[in-house]
């Protein structure tokens, strides 16, 4: 692109007529010489400052131009400038009836575009007349542009109360971009659906969805696994080597899918100290980072992956675990200037230590009460009966803690320390069947009774009893029935 084109046509125009009368400032004529000198300038050929043909100017102008650089001292090309229009921005054929009836159509339908704004302004002036004239399409389309009444895109065609939340943000709050101050700050995940599709071993093809956690500041891919559906149990799988692999973050962003916010998910993340920020409905700016992200995976990744056939979802894996680490963690971040790895190592952080995978797995559960039966002392989960250890057959509820996924891993757990207790196995009616039975354990929770000696079982009459037939006697009346002598005859 030229100098001319960058430079603004007011300046094009100052600096052609500073030009003009340039040395006449840098060397003042000698007195009665002025007016000989202008004209000398008004028969020369200058050349317009845009379409760049010859151009003359009148003495007049000249002389007036002169005068207007000797009366500023600081900036002589400034004064020169065009001057704009008064009424420039006024456009005076939008009347105010035809405002009010813009603004109006612009408020029920900001997805309209200026053509059918104005082809609805033309519409209604057979109503009203007030509306007449109907300006020009580009009347209409610079005073939207000059009011910010640009076309927006509706975030769904669903008019659902977060719809309306999210378009009601749009059009009143800005949106600003934004980076964590520390490492491990924030970590964004997301799913994203692939552009190819996978082989199953079933003989199917499936679009496989991309896993992936993003860490704010330093936008290193934490972790990048991709699997056949979007479900919770394949968001906690990923979680967990993400966790292993980089440590645990003080929060984590995703949006509002279902396998985002499931029980699991949610209580996994708190049990782990990890704030769950959610991004608002129809609102994937929130996750911008991690959009930004899947643009690279498919541009990259994908586009490398294009002359394979048949693609399957091992293969898919080996050559996305192949390229992350070496090409997208290790190469210069445009934005960033430095590689995410280098700026993920070199912090500041405040990661935190990850558990061992198997507390990683025990905190992705989800916690439900459950009654025990006091027949055979079982809890049943989802159809199941679980068999729960004799000592704590004295407790009517149960608090357990288990994956809707995944039930060989159902525990027990106490209610006001939420400390895993023991796990629960599923009851063996098979195994039951051969009639050993295990001896009770003492249920007490009172140390000096459940570790010492039993105490012999009580005889003789009860307490309350007796201390009844003594009052009775001591009243000194007879007794409130007739004695009968049931002695057996013989």
């Amino acid at each position: 692109m030229t100098e001319r084109r960058q430079t603004k046509t007011y300046d094009l125009w100052a600096r052609l007529r500073f030009s003009v009368i340039g040395h006449l400032l840098a060397d003042p004529p000698e007195k009665g010489a002025l007016a000989a000198e202008i004209a000398k300038l008004a028969e020369r050929d200058w050349r317009h400052p845009v379409t760049g043909e010859p151009v003359r100017f009148g003495r007049s102008t000249i002389e007036r131009w002169l005068y207007r650089a000797r009366r500023e001292r600081q900036d002589p090309v400034g004064v020169l400038r065009r001057k704009p229009r008064q009424d420039a921005g006024h456009q005076a054929s939008m009347t105010e009836a035809l405002r009010r009836k813009l603004h109006s159509q612009y408020a029920g339908h900001p997805n309209w575009t200026a053509q059918l704004h104005r082809d609805n302004l033309e519409a209604a002036a057979k109503e009203e007349p007030d509306l007449r004239p109907v300006p020009s399409y580009s009347t209409v389309r610079r005073y939207l542009r000059a009011q910010g009444l640009d076309k927006r895109r509706r975030v769904t065609s669903r008019r659902t109360a977060g719809a309306l939340a999210a378009e009601a943000k749009l059009a009143s709050r800005e949106i600003r971009s934004y980076e964590a101050e520390y490492t491990g700050g924030l970590l964004h995940w997301d799913c994203h659906f692939g552009s190819r599709k996978v082989l199953t071993a079933r003989g199917e093809w499936q679009t496989p969805v991309l896993f992936g956690v993003l860490d704010d500041r330093s936008r290193l891919a934490c972790h990048l696994q991709w699997y056949l559906a979007e479900s919770a149990e394949n968001i906690a799988h990923g979680l967990t080597q993400a966790f292993l692999k980089r440590g645990l973050p003080r929060a984590a962003m995703s949006d509002n899918g279902s396998a985002m916010t499931a029980v699991e998910i949610a209580e996994g993340l708190a049990r782990l100290g990890i704030l769950h920020e959610k991004t608002l409905p129809y609102s994937p700016y929130f996750n911008g980072k991690v959009e930004t992200f899947w643009a690279i995976v498919e541009g990259r990744l994908m586009a490398m992956l294009e002359g394979v056939a048949d693609l399957t979802l091992a293969m898919l894996n080996e050559a996305t675990q192949a390229w992350i680490e070496p090409d997208y963690n290790r190469k210069r971040h445009s934005e960033l200037d430095e590689a995410p790895l280098e700026r993920f190592l070199k912090g500041p952080s405040v990661m935190r230590p990850s558990p061992d995978s198997a507390a990683l797995k025990i905190a992705f559960t989800r916690t439900e009460q459950r009654i025990q039966r006091k027949s055979d002392g079982t809890i049943t989960i989802d159809g199941r009966r679980f068999e729960v250890p004799n000592q704590y057959r004295h407790l009517a509820r149960l608090d357990v803690r288990y994956a809707a996924w995944d039930l060989t891993q159902v525990h027990l757990v106490d209610e006001r320390l939420g400390q895993v207790l023991c796990r629960l196995f599923p009851q063996d009616k098979a195994r039951n069947a051969n009639g050993l039975r295990r001896s009770l354990d003492p249920a007490s929770a009172d140390p000096r009774i459940a570790c010492g000696e039993s105490p012999p079982p009580a005889t003789g009459m009860a307490p309350l009893l007796a201390d009844l037939i003594e009052s009775r006697r001591a009243t000194g009346l007879p007794p409130a029935y007739l004695v009968k002598d049931e002695g057996s005859k013989e």
